[in-house]
């Protein structure tokens, strides 16, 4: 199987990582780190003003650019090697994908074009407290019928949760687990934000209490949407962490011949080489897994 890019999906590439280059240096990633919200506003607006990357895979009916998956992959490959502080795996993939695959025109009218404009950051809640990822685990509950709906319950560990201003919501009805469109802003909304392991990622924890939601999708029919939304996001996860991987291995190349030892670079001795190509054969092996899924 041939996983060249082609020239556009390579100049893709060199944008994305020239803008990034420019706006993501670690200096930036640091600040980032330690606010609350997790992210650059005014970086945020120029992804989408002048690469429109937010839209990038969302349809062109939809105020998107309307490219594929691979495009997407190419683009967190970069993100994951610049360590971008953003709401872009949140908003872009989880949620816009969720909103692709529920099958429902109005919601893809209403809500796609915000996202791919970068003007609305959205989320997916899915896990709860007891922290599993299938389909029992979800225990949320969501009550009413046609326009009106109101969910119960807690969700644990939300991307971006604590800043995003559109919620999609797992939650369970009389028809099994279900998808529902929440405002941030809605009433009987608790959002709290959470101390992580990796603080370039924010999480939340989200409680509903009594909280209107407008159902996406079919009652009943959330779970076939979920479980193709979170192989994606596999994917697109693993491609984030190929590009972090690939800058790894260029930065212990480049220390290998810059650092000096008895009078030569270290990167002369068999020992160092031979690390470097084991780096070389796991960054390779990740990459072509990442491509072919």
């Amino acid at each position: 199987m041939n996983f060249a890019f082609n020239e556009e999906q390579e100049e893709l590439r060199k944008t994305v990582r020239q803008f990034l280059e420019a706006k993501s240096p670690e200096s930036a990633v640091r600040e980032q780190m330690d606010t609350e919200a997790g992210y650059d506003a005014a970086v945020w607006s120029q992804m989408g003003e002048q690469l429109g990357l937010q839209g990038l895979v969302i349809p062109e009916e939809f105020g998107g650019s309307g490219y594929g998956f691979i495009e997407l992959v190419v683009v967190l490959e970069e993100m994951g090697r610049a360590l971008l502080c953003a709401p872009f795996f949140s908003s872009a993939v989880l949620a816009a994908q969720t909103l692709i695959h529920s099958g429902d025109d109005a919601a893809k009218g209403e809500y796609l074009p915000g996202i791919a404009s970068g003007e609305t950051i959205a989320t997916l809640a899915f896990t709860e407290e007891n922290g599993r990822w299938d389909e029992e685990g979800i225990t949320a509950t969501a009550s009413g019928s046609g326009d009106s709906w109101t969910i119960d319950g807690t969700k644990m560990y939300v991307l971006d949760g604590h800043t995003a201003s559109l919620l999609l919501v797992a939650a369970r009805t009389g028809a099994g687990v279900s998808l529902f469109a929440v405002d941030a802003g809605a009433s009987g909304i608790t959002r709290t934000a959470l101390a992580t392991m990796d603080q370039t990622r924010k999480q939340a924890k989200v409680e509903f209490s009594g909280t209107p939601a407008r159902l996406i999708g079919t009652d009943g029919g959330g779970w076939t949407v979920l479980s193709r939304v979170l192989d994606l996001a596999a994917v697109a996860l693993a491609a984030e962490q190929v590009g972090c991987a690939q800058l790894c291995l260029e930065m212990a190349v480049q220390y290998a011949k810059d650092r000096v030892q008895f009078g030569r670079p270290i990167g002369s001795f068999q020992a160092i080489k031979h690390k470097c190509a084991d780096m070389l054969l796991e960054v390779e092996s990740a990459k072509s897994a990442a491509y072919y899924a």
